[in-house]
């Protein structure tokens, strides 16, 4: 049986990883902003990623409700979308707060308890946009390529001490990201070309996605019960054909320019 910390659980990935776990016999504090919309959790309380004492509360009582933290899943954040001009820098601020710093703050907390017991392992919900972006997605790109930073830097600091990261990259799944809760950038008429099809395609695709997150719940767990699991794993079809298609860009660019990414090295001496 192991101990789960999940941040946003009141909806999408959150409350579909919180479900799998209890299904399987392990025990959840299931944690959101506000508590009352983690229905079905018998272990939940408030966890504010951005509010430091709100952090510290949910991983001190979590570890001392259920006695151990075996699993956190940094899962908080929402959707936005807008060409880098657009962005408010308000709100760029604000992704990177939550989806970013937030995620780190509860990381940070929670490793002195798996250090302690030389145990433990830390699931990064990214994207596929955690390894590509596209127009339109700058801000929410950004933050996930800033988790991925961070958290493969981690998992070579980590492993050592018994711990395991793990990073999970969605392609679109049937979550809020296209709903209610994305934040729509204000529109300048010179991006409607490069941008109208993004902003589009997420409008429309809004509870169509092809996704499922309770697939990706019980592939999570697949995760965690291997003894090989990777670094990174992707989830989703989309997410697996945008990732290859996106590594043979940067693999061909590499190749076309490596003469001159070479030219610029110091020319050894009496050469």
């Amino acid at each position: 049986m192991r101990n789960w910390l999940i941040t946003g659980c009141s909806s999408g990935f959150g409350a579909a990883i919180a479900r799998a776990a209890l299904d399987a016999g392990d025990r959840v504090m299931a944690t959101g902003r506000d508590p009352a919309t983690l229905t079905g959790f018998p272990d939940r309380t408030r966890l504010d990623v951005t509010d430091p004492a709100s952090v510290a509360a949910a991983v001190a009582l979590t570890a001392e409700r259920l006695g151990s933290i075996d699993v956190l899943v940094n899962n908080a954040g929402h959707g936005s979308v807008g060409a880098v001009e657009e962005i408010e820098p308000g709100h760029l601020r604000s992704i990177m707060d939550v989806m970013f710093f937030g995620a780190v703050a509860v990381t940070q907390a929670v490793l002195p308890h798996m250090r302690a017991r030389g145990s433990g392992a830390i699931v990064q919900i990214s994207s596929m946009g955690g390894q590509l972006t596209m127009p339109g997605f700058g801000a929410y790109c950004a933050a996930k390529f800033a988790l991925e930073a961070v958290s493969e830097a981690l998992y070579a600091e980590a492993g050592p001490l018994g711990i395991r990261v793990h990073i999970v990259e969605p392609g679109a799944f049937r979550t809020s990201f296209g709903g209610a809760s994305l934040h729509r950038s204000p529109r300048l008429p010179a991006y409607a070309e490069t941008t109208a099809a993004t902003r589009a395609a997420v409008e429309a695709m809004d509870g169509g996605q092809p996704g499922d997150p309770d697939r990706a719940a019980q592939a999570i767990l697949a995760l965690l019960d291997a003894s090989d699991a990777p670094l990174r794993l992707a989830l989703g079809a989309d997410a697996v054909d945008a990732i290859r298609a996106h590594h043979e860009w940067l693999a061909a660019d590499l190749a076309s320019w490596e003469n001159l990414s070479r030219s610029t090295d110091l020319t050894p001496s009496g050469s």
